[in-house]
């Protein structure tokens, strides 16, 4: 599939399949980053269809993204984030989900380690680092860091006064 292939494939979902919120029963929509369009699709959907959304990506035969690669925690300033890299093993497609979580107090978002096992090591990364959690994960705990340490370091926030770092 080309990319714009992919974009009008996934976009095409809101007519069949209706994501929704466990909170709320809007339909939530998907957004096409088109920047990114010309080389690997870049989407971005809300966290909250997350699960639902991920599911549809791995078990549609015509994108069949079976390969969870990377995920790389965000702080974007107001909000943190998390981009998942996918890639279809049998298709040689990729694509870039991203999320974004406002509430920065307590960050938290469901695991995918149930759809790809890949995700096990990279979410306790996220975590340690970024103190994002992720509900369902059957080992949260730092990777990195003492379980003792005080914040997380990759935050735009965190300040440390024996390196001297401070925002």
């Amino acid at each position: 599939m080309t990319n714009r292939e992919i974009i009008t494939h996934i976009t095409a979902w809101n007519n069949e399949t209706v994501f929704r919120s466990n909170t709320e029963n809007e339909e939530k929509t998907i957004n096409v980053l088109d920047e990114w369009s010309k080389t690997i699709v870049n989407v971005e959907i809300p966290a909250s269809i997350l699960i639902p959304f991920m599911k549809k990506l791995k078990e549609d035969p015509e994108l069949d993204f079976d390969f969870l690669f990377d995920m790389i925690g965000m702080d974007w300033g107001k909000e943190l984030g998390i981009l998942y890299y996918l890639k279809s093993t049998n298709k040689g497609h990729k694509l870039i989900v991203r999320i974004k979580i406002e509430d920065r107090e307590n960050p938290e978002v469901e695991t995918l380690e149930n759809i790809w096992k890949s995700a096990h090591l990279q979410e306790r990364e996220i975590f340690d680092l970024f103190g994002i959690r992720f509900n369902g994960h059957s080992n949260l705990k730092r990777i990195f860091l003492r379980e003792d340490f005080k914040g997380y370091p990759l935050r735009k926030d965190y300040e440390d006064d024996y390196m001297i770092i401070r925002k």
